[in-house]
């Protein structure tokens, strides 16, 4: 397979599509998911074009998951959460329906469950309030 220049992660990543973004600088851009599993699920891809995690280039992994600590730790605190979930897919087989690296953040909380992924896009107004919580949180406990 080779990569799409127009998958939808593509789009948001150059501005063609909106999102609730949380964090950006020049190597990764971080948004909340729009059909999320869990209240604070949200996003972070590298700016550069790979597929998934094992064609990505190398040098792609220290600001992805250096990044994906950072959030990680907002959304923890930002949701009061028990736990975080990181979840990472390669292939449809294993669950991947957008074809562009990226990883997932869900905050957990004991006895709340996952909803499911199935294609049910989350009001706007509490994919705003969720993206104002992590960007609060982000801002509090920057060094």
């Amino acid at each position: 397979m080779d990569y799409d220049n127009n998958n939808i992660f593509s789009k948001i990543i150059r501005g063609d599509i909106q999102c609730e973004k949380i964090f950006e600088n020049e190597h990764v851009l971080s948004f909340m998911d729009i059909m999320p599993q869990v209240n604070g699920h949200c996003l972070v891809v590298p700016k550069s074009p790979s597929i998934g995690l094992l064609d990505a280039d190398p040098a792609v992994f220290a600001p992805l998951f250096s990044a994906v600590q950072h959030i990680g730790n907002a959304v923890k605190f930002a949701f009061n959460a028990d736990g975080i979930t990181i979840m990472q897919f390669n292939g449809e087989a294993a669950g991947q329906t957008v074809f562009h690296l990226h990883v997932h953040i869900l905050p957990r909380i004991t006895g709340i469950p996952l909803k499911p992924h199935n294609g049910t896009m989350e009001d706007v107004e509490i994919i705003k309030k969720n993206g104002n919580l992590i960007r609060n949180a982000l801002i509090r406990l920057a060094p």
